[in-house]
C-alpha cells in the first residue's frame, strides 16, 4: 500500500494564499484587482495606442508591444487562480492544469527577459548607430527576432512539464503560491528532484541569466558611447530614451532573481517574505511596465492625448 502512494500523482494540488491573513483576503483582493485592472487596461492600450498611430511604427515601439503583449499574458495567467482564490477560498488546481499555468508562467518570464534584452538592444543601436538603426531593425527582423525569442523559450521549457509528471508525489500538495511555480511544484515531489533541478538551473542560467549578462553589456556599450558625446545636452537626451527601459529591466529582475535565490537557498525565510516575492515578480511588473512608458514616453502621450481627444470630439 505504501509503495502505490508513493508512486502516484495527486489529483490536484493545494494552492496558498497570504499566510497569516487568510481572513484578510476579501480585502487583501481590492489591492490585486486594481493591478490586475491597471495591467490588462494599461498593456491593451499601449497596444492600441501604437496600432492606431503610424508615426510609433518602429522598432522600439514593435518591441514595446511584444512587452505588453507579455505583461498581458502574464497577468491572464495568474489572475483566475489568485482572485478565485482570495474571492471565493477555490484553492484546488488540477495536476495537469498546474503544470500548463507553470509551464505559461515561465515561458512569458522568459520571454519578457529576452524582449527586455532585444529593447537593450534596440538602444543602442539608436544611440551608437542613429544612421543605420532603421537600416539594422527592418520590421522583418523585428518579427524574426520576435519568433526567435517565443521558440527559444517555448523549445527550452518543454521538457519541465514532463519532467514533473515522471515524478512521485505523496503526502504533501499544499503550494507557496496562489499560483504553480517550478520549484515549488518540484518540491513537492518524494522522488529524487536531481534531474529536475540540474535542468532548471542550465535552463535558468542560459536564458535569463545571458540575457541579463548582456542588458548590463549593453548598456556599459551605451554609457561609452554617450560619454563620447560632446555637449551635456545631447548626452542627457540619449540616457533620456533610456529611463523606461532601465524601470522595467529593475522591475522585472530584481523580484525574478530574489525569487529564484529563495525558492533554492532560502530554506528559513519566512512564508509571508516568498510569497510577497512572488507577487511582486508576476503582478507589479504587468501593472507597472504601461505606466512606465506612458509617463516617460512623450510619443506614447501624446499619441494617447490624441486619442482621447478624438473621441470627445
Amino acid at each position: 500500500w505504501e509503495l502505490n502512494v508513493s508512486s502516484h500523482q495527486p489529483p490536484a494540488f493545494l494552492l496558498m494564499g497570504i499566510p497569516g491573513l487568510e481572513a484578510l483576503h476579501p480585502w487583501l483582493s481590492i489591492p490585486f484587482c486594481a493591478l490586475y485592472l491597471t495591467a490588462v487596461l494599461g498593456n491593451c492600450v499601449i497596444l492600441l495606442v501604437v496600432r492606431s498611430t503610424p508615426s510609433l511604427h518602429q522598432p522600439m515601439y514593435f518591441f514595446l508591444c511584444m512587452l505588453a503583449l507579455t505583461d498581458l499574458g502574464l497577468a491572464l495567467c495568474t489572475l483566475p487562480t489568485t482572485l478565485g482564490l482570495l474571492w471565493f477560498g477555490a484553492r484546488s488546481i488540477a495536476f495537469d492544469a498546474c503544470l500548463a499555468q507553470m509551464y505559461f508562467i515561465h515561458i512569458l518570464s522568459f520571454v519578457e527577459s529576452s524582449v527586455l534584452l532585444a529593447m537593450a538592444f534596440d538602444r543602442f543601436v539608436a544611440i551608437a548607430h542613429p544612421l543605420r538603426h532603421a537600416a539594422v531593425l527592418t520590421r522583418a527582423t523585428v518579427l524574426r527576432i520576435g519568433l526567435a525569442i517565443v521558440l527559444r523559450a517555448a523549445v527550452s521549457l518543454l521538457p519541465v512539464p514532463f519532467l514533473l509528471r515522471r515524478l512521485s508525489y505523496c503526502g504533501r500538495t499544499q503550494l507557496s503560491h496562489s499560483f504553480c511555480f517550478h520549484p515549488d511544484v518540484m518540491n513537492l515531489a518524494c522522488a529524487d528532484i536531481k534531474v529536475n533541478v540540474f535542468y532548471g538551473m542550465i535552463v535558468l542560467l542560459s536564458t535569463v541569466g545571458m540575457d541579463f549578462i548582456f542588458i548590463v553589456l549593453s548598456y556599459i556599450l551605451i554609457l561609452r558611447t554617450v560619454v563620447s558625446l560632446t555637449t551635456r545636452e545631447e548626452c542627457l537626451k540619449a540616457l533620456n530614451t533610456c529611463v523606461s527601459h532601465i524601470c522595467a529591466v529593475l522591475v522585472f529582475f530584481i523580484p525574478m532573481i530574489g525569487l529564484s535565490m529563495i525558492h533554492r537557498f532560502g530554506k528559513d525565510v519566512p512564508p509571508l517574505v516568498n510569497t510577497l516575492v512572488a507577487y511582486t515578480y508576476l503582478t507589479i511588473p504587468p501593472a507597472l511596465n504601461p505606466v512606465i512608458y506612458s509617463i516617460k514616453s512623450t510619443h506614447i502621450r501624446q499619441a494617447l492625448l490624441r486619442a482621447l481627444c478624438r473621441k470627445r470630439g
